[in-house]
């Protein structure tokens, strides 16, 4: 029987809106992971589906939960790691899952990394059903390359010191989509983020998912951040926003797939 008191404590936290249809299969992935020192929080916008009553069904092993309206995917997720009291914090979106074991690995990889602010790994790339479709392509970056919009970390898969976040965080409210991007940035730059290879989630493509209906405004809350941090109008990564709204983004999302499969963009 594992000692709880040297394990440290992972706190998850899962922000939904209306997707009561793929909820249940996310929570499940987190309440069915084998890391026993583990709190989970559920943060519901105020779903009008059948969100609600999946939450409840697991209520007695979340650690809290809501359902409230609130400014939306950024804010709901401040909200819950608010609550948080875990030693990592992570956060998997109602429409992904983890892999078994995705917990313990992710703990390990910090445990023998102390250098390391943030791990991640490789994602499969799932569609509605749950059927494999691709690979995320992820691999180690930095600071610098994220800046020149190499980023290579699929969001599910990334666990981080809550310390770290107490250093850096909150999520800013005012980057729709890339929130996510930002908060790597401000973490790469005070600490090291460690590629560790093995698949630990799942990433649900899916024509109402967000990466899906909202592609087009990734990469104008990149160039905020990078111009942010110093960056000029000039840049790698606005030299990547160009080809890809000439070239990529105005395809439908499965030729986007098939796409990425065969050229790095």
């Amino acid at each position: 029987m594992p000692d709880l008191l040297s394990m440290p404590k992972v706190s998850i936290i899962t922000p939904s809106y209306n997707q009561g249809r793929f909820l249940e299969a996310s929570m499940r992935s987190v309440l069915e992971q084998d890391y026993p020192n583990l709190e989970y929080i559920v943060v519901d916008g105020g779903s009008k589906d059948e969100s609600v009553e999946v939450i409840k069904k697991f209520g007695d092993r979340l650690a809290w939960w809501v359902s409230e309206k609130d400014k939306g995917h950024a804010d709901a997720l401040n909200k819950g790691f608010s609550h948080a009291t875990g030693d990592i914090l992570a956060w998997l979106n109602s429409d992904d899952t983890y892999f078994p074991g995705a917990v313990s690995a992710a703990v390990a990889a910090l445990r023998d990394h102390p250098k390391a602010g943030m791990v991640y790994a490789d994602a499969n790339l799932i569609d509605e059903e749950g059927r494999t479709i691709g690979q995320f392509a992820a691999k180690q970056t930095d600071y610098h390359h994220l800046l020149r919009g190499s980023v290579h970390i699929p969001q599910a898969t990334t666990f981080f010191r809550a310390g770290l976040w107490r250093q850096v965080g909150p999520l800013d409210l005012s980057l729709f989509f890339s929130f996510d991007y930002d908060l790597w940035v401000r973490l790469a730059k005070v600490s090291e983020l460690l590629y560790v290879p093995g698949l630990w989630a799942n990433f649900r493509m899916h024509e109402l998912g967000k990466s899906v209906k909202n592609d087009d405004r990734c990469y104008p809350d990149m160039l905020k951040v990078q111009q942010r941090e110093g960056g000029g109008w000039f840049s790698w990564l606005r030299l990547r926003y160009i080809v890809r709204r000439l070239f990529y983004a105005w395809l439908p999302w499965r030729l986007r797939l098939w796409l990425r499969r065969a050229i790095t963009l």
